[in-house]
């Protein structure tokens, strides 16, 4: 795999789970279970959700930060 390839896998890997837990809270917003320990488990989670998708984006070894491969 490419350098490219391995961050578009683990780019999407991330966004699969931030997406997930997103929906969930949403989905207990809209049942209006906004406190308790479903609600904190799901807050948690998003909240670990985004901070390895930020992490991801911002680190050393961010394929970002690569030059993008030429198109033919």
């Amino acid at each position: 795999m490419s350098g490219i390839d391995d961050f578009r896998f683990k780019s999407h890997h991330l966004l699969i789970e931030l997406d997930a837990a997103t929906s969930m809270m949403m989905q207990l917003v809209s049942s209006k279970e906004v406190v308790g320990a479903g609600w904190d488990a799901a807050t948690v989670r998003h909240h670990d959700a985004f901070e390895a998708w930020s992490a991801f984006l911002n680190s050393p070894e961010s394929l970002l930060d690569e030059p993008a491969p030429p198109i033919h």
